[in-house]
């Protein structure tokens, strides 16, 4: 594959992955609503996983019998979604404090990525083929893709809540809901 046009295809697959409505986002979402700087930590916690699930699936891509650890996958993200949804809410009914964006909103995003399902599957899928594809230079492009969505979605929600309490409660409880969801669905996915 020409160096062009795999960076190319890899900023197209690295937006594949990061802007589609998920988990993940759902939480930058949340993190955002306490403020801009959690948000972007957030953010890239969830590179960060997605870097991990990444050098794992291709160092460990001739070892895994993804047939036989599949249903594991959706129960451990089916449980920590359920957490993180609790936790969610619990944040989006006490008074909003000065938040503490560091190393714990860091870990919670990477924990979050490297249990998500999605995130798995997709490595353990597209990932690992376009891996053989486009080498370096696409891992290149779908990093700077993710760096790009893991600022500006942040950024961009939190100019349309700034100032807005119900708008900021919607989308926390939003944010909640559809990590419930996900976790139904991750054990429906584990039935």
């Amino acid at each position: 594959m020409e160096l062009g046009f795999a960076l190319v295809f890899g900023v197209a697959l690295g937006f594949s992955l990061t802007i589609p409505p998920g988990p993940m986002n759902v939480l930058i979402a949340a993190q955002t609503l306490r403020s801009l700087r959690s948000g972007i930590i957030t953010g890239f916690g969830a590179m960060s996983a997605d870097l991990v699930l990444g050098v794992l699936v291709y160092a460990l891509h001739s070892v895994v019998d993804l047939d036989a650890i599949v249903r594991w996958i959706y129960l451990v993200g089916a449980v920590v979604m359920v957490g993180f949804g609790v936790w969610v809410l619990r944040r989006a009914s006490t008074p909003r404090s000065e938040p503490s964006a560091g190393i714990r909103t860091y870990s919670q995003a990477v924990l979050l990525g490297v249990t998500n399902p999605f995130q798995i599957v997709w490595w353990l899928t597209a990932g690992l083929a376009f891996a053989y594809l486009g080498g370096v230079v696409l891992f290149v492009g779908l990093f700077g893709a993710v760096a790009i969505w893991v600022v500006t979605f942040p950024y961009a929600l939190h100019l349309g809540t700034r100032g807005r309490p119900g708008v900021e409660r919607a989308v926390a409880y939003v944010s909640a809901a559809i990590m419930f969801a996900f976790a139904a669905y991750f054990l429906f996915l584990a039935a």
